[in-house]
């Protein structure tokens, strides 16, 4: 009798964050380079997390593995990386809360506990920030600078994970990007307005829409 092979494990890769406030963008920037670098087994799921809070619930209860990429009060020196596993996830968040999206997101891993739909290995990457008052700014030489170590670092834990990442081969489809492609990190930072332009007429970077 032919044994039933394993179902591949479910892999989310979350990016936490408001990229309008320069540091704070941190973990939406790492999923977003993540996604622009390599490409992912079926099984693999990348989401620009925002500051949805709540409504992430749903993401969480359906993974078996959760990376979660974010900026986080380390109390160390800016763009210093740190890695929180599994239990303690939860807790660090509820100490540490650097905005009012961690709080939410809290909540979202307690109740994701609490229904007893909770992933199996849950590891937060996260980045010590230097700004987060700075609106329409971008991340910081030092914040940036830790992008590319968090990025390695987080190929690694997903090809243990099984999430079997291959550098990207071709151009990634707007449709298919985890952030829109007026606010993609490049872009963001040549277009932005001057403070007397952004006062005038606004933002266009934000402004922007899908055609």
């Amino acid at each position: 009798m032919t044994a039933t092979p394993s179902p591949a494990p479910r892999i989310t890769v979350l990016g936490i964050g408001n990229l309008l406030w320069a540091d704070e963008g941190f973990g939406v920037r790492c999923v977003e380079a993540l996604q622009q670098r390599y490409e992912f087994a079926d099984n693999v799921t990348l989401i620009d997390g925002g500051t949805q809070g709540l409504y992430l619930i749903q993401h969480v209860q359906q993974a078996d593995y959760l990376l979660i990429f974010d900026a986080v009060d380390y109390n160390m020196a800016p763009g210093t990386l740190k890695f929180v596993a599994d239990e303690d996830v939860p807790r660090f968040l509820g100490v540490k809360k650097l905005s009012l999206h961690q709080t939410g997101f809290q909540e979202v891993l307690m109740l994701a506990q609490l229904t007893g739909h909770y992933p199996k290995r849950v590891l937060l990457m996260g980045c010590q920030p230097e700004r987060m008052d700075d609106y329409g700014g971008s991340l910081r030489p030092c914040v940036k600078a830790a992008l590319d170590l968090t990025i390695d670092a987080a190929h690694q834990v997903l090809e243990e994970w099984g999430a079997a990442p291959r550098p990207r081969t071709t151009p990634l489809p707007e449709d298919e990007a985890v952030t829109l492609l007026h606010l993609d990190l490049q872009r963001y930072e040549s277009e932005r307005p001057s403070e007397q332009e952004a006062c005038r007429v606004g933002d266009e970077r934000v402004l922007a829409r899908r055609s």
